[in-house]
């Protein structure tokens, strides 16, 4: 078995972070492998939308503070070819983390348990979460005089009250999911959030492709813009889904009182 395996069912990717003795902790070959998963996904147009989650006790632990960092920051020569090709093309730690790297379909997080550092990185680039009640969340970088490079400085203030998104990125300190939950930052608390996330996938990718796909790409490109500006940008991604197929078979399948059949064009 892979450091993270794809499968697909039916249009959803089910994305597996596999490195269970080692809570999943990004090295450089899941780092390189989850970027090519990303580009899988955002460049097959079968998929719809993905699901990530973890194997084990763990979602994902961050980076492998014995492999990745020593690595990247020169204390240690490479050793394979997933360290060669890290070096090579330094941008796939961050695109495995989606920083600066949109996968242009929804993506859903399973966190089956702990989500620290790069693997909260990870949760804040997806767009619907589900947590198992023990998960515990949170950038803990700063511990170990490390920053928080996934775009926790970026996201996280956008993404929880300002002050407690300090708290969270200055201490290090970890929150329950519970408290997430409460926050805002998780949709649900699920003693199965695999099962949960398969059904919201299922969800949407039962939707029209192309009509999901320009409504997050929108939501996302309006996020943080004057109201008057984001209409405009809204504008742009909305004209388009009506001149689609798709658009026409979504009213004819209500009228017929039948299923539509979409088909992405």
């Amino acid at each position: 078995m892979s450091v993270v395996n794809l499968e697909r069912q039916g249009h959803i990717a089910q994305i597996t972070l596999n490195r269970p003795e080692a809570l999943n902790a990004i090295n450089p070959e899941l780092a390189v492998r989850l970027d090519r998963i990303w580009h899988e996904v955002r460049d097959d147009d079968a998929i719809r939308v993905a699901v990530v989650t973890g194997t084990g006790r763990s979602f994902c632990a961050g980076a492998d503070l014995g492999q990745m960092i020593p690595l990247m920051s020169g204390a240690r020569q490479p050793e394979n070819e997933w360290d060669e090709q890290l070096l090579k093309d330094p941008g796939a730690g961050g695109r495995a983390l989606l920083r600066n790297f949109d996968p242009e379909k929804p993506v859903i997080a399973a966190i089956n348990g702990h989500a620290i550092a790069g693997g909260m990185e990870l949760v804040q680039g997806t767009d619907i979460r589900i947590a198992a009640p023990a998960a515990k969340l949170g950038v803990q970088e700063v511990k170990w005089a490390l920053f928080p490079a996934g775009g926790s400085t970026v996201r996280l203030p956008n993404q929880l009250p300002f002050s407690k998104a300090m708290e969270l990125l200055l201490t290090g300190d970890l929150i329950s999911a519970e408290e997430a939950l409460e926050l805002g930052f998780l949709n649900y608390v699920d003693n199965e959030p695999m099962k949960r996330a398969m059904t919201s996938a299922e969800k949407i990718a039962a939707n029209g492709p192309l009509a999901v796909r320009a409504i997050r790409r929108s939501a996302r490109a309006c996020l943080g813009l004057p109201e008057a500006e984001a209409l405009k940008v809204e504008s742009q991604f909305s004209g388009p889904v009506f001149q689609t197929e798709d658009a026409r078979e979504g009213p004819r399948a209500f009228m017929e009182k039948r299923q539509p059949n979409y088909q992405g064009r």
